[in-house]
């Protein structure tokens, strides 16, 4: 009978029912032992494998060191109609041939919190990739995503429900494309967050049908391509950002720019100025 609360170990082994005293050794070993909406929780450090996640659970790490090392494939796959995810307190490491840290299928609301993701640079290679066609909710909170082709990309199928993602005190940070995309209908919101030194865009939004937002509210935007970029079908909206030191600051290229007129844009190749000159939005 699967428990509600099951534990893995760096010592631990996979034909062990995965209790307290008995713990087992990987995250996919623990999974079938876990009850949908249970948890499974790390004794001590370790590296605990890539996992394919179908229901409900919660991954949590917090108070050691638990790492996933997903060469040559993605680190957490959760593919699952309508079922709720927690990963938490874990470091996924693509050692440079990783295809995506996290890849969303298929769920009704993902949380990643508190975890570095890294070295996935294969191909169109992501950090967390959510391509879910029946929408959802993504929060990111207190990570770290640095190193890999994206960083984040909110992206359904063409047609498809719009995914709404919310990050906040998130490091996008070093990544050979861009540090967040949004696209196809999506809604991002992003918050407190350090943007830098990602190669071709910062952050980025299009959409080939619908609109896809974008809202910025006090994040330091710093040595990217472009700062951030609206390509069409795109609005993003800007409050409190630091944009400096970026090849283009703010570029429009059939996207939209809305400002509250807070933000501090300087010193940029060119974009140094929110594209279209838009009236701020008076403070209410």
């Amino acid at each position: 009978m699967a428990a509600t609360r099951t534990w893995v170990s760096g010592v631990g082994d996979d034909v062990n029912p995965g209790s307290r005293t008995a713990p087992c050794k990987t995250f996919a070993g623990a999974i079938s032992k876990t009850a949908a909406s249970g948890e499974i929780n790390v004794l001590d450090p370790g590296g605990f494998g890539a996992v394919t996640i179908t229901k409900s659970v919660t991954i949590d790490a917090t108070g050691t060191y638990a790492s996933v090392l997903a060469a040559g494939t993605s680190g957490i796959i959760i593919n699952g109609a309508g079922i709720n995810v927690v990963i938490r307190g874990i470091s996924i490491n693509g050692a440079g041939t990783g295809i995506s840290g996290i890849r969303i299928i298929a769920a009704d609301k993902v949380h990643i919190e508190d975890c570095e993701i890294f070295g996935f640079t294969e191909g169109a290679a992501r950090g967390v990739d959510d391509a879910r066609s029946a929408g959802g909710l993504l929060f990111v909170t207190n990570t770290t995503i640095r190193e890999n082709g994206s960083g984040i990309v909110v992206k359904p199928s063409t047609g498809s429900t719009a995914i709404q993602a919310f990050t906040d005190n998130v490091r996008l940070v070093g990544n050979a494309n861009a540090g967040l995309i949004g696209s196809n209908g999506s809604r991002v919101t992003i918050g407190n967050s350090l943007i830098a030194w990602n190669i071709n865009h910062g952050l980025f939004v299009e959409s080939t049908l619908g609109s896809a937002e974008l809202d910025a509210e006090t994040c330091i935007v710093v040595a990217n391509g472009h700062g951030l970029h609206a390509d069409p079908g795109a609005t993003i909206r800007v409050s409190n950002q630091h944009v400096v030191g970026n090849t283009t600051g703010l570029a429009a290229a059939g996207g939209t720019f809305v400002t509250y007129g807070n933000n501090r844009i300087a010193g940029n190749g060119s974009g140094n100025s929110v594209p279209g000159a838009p009236a701020p939005i008076p403070l209410q």
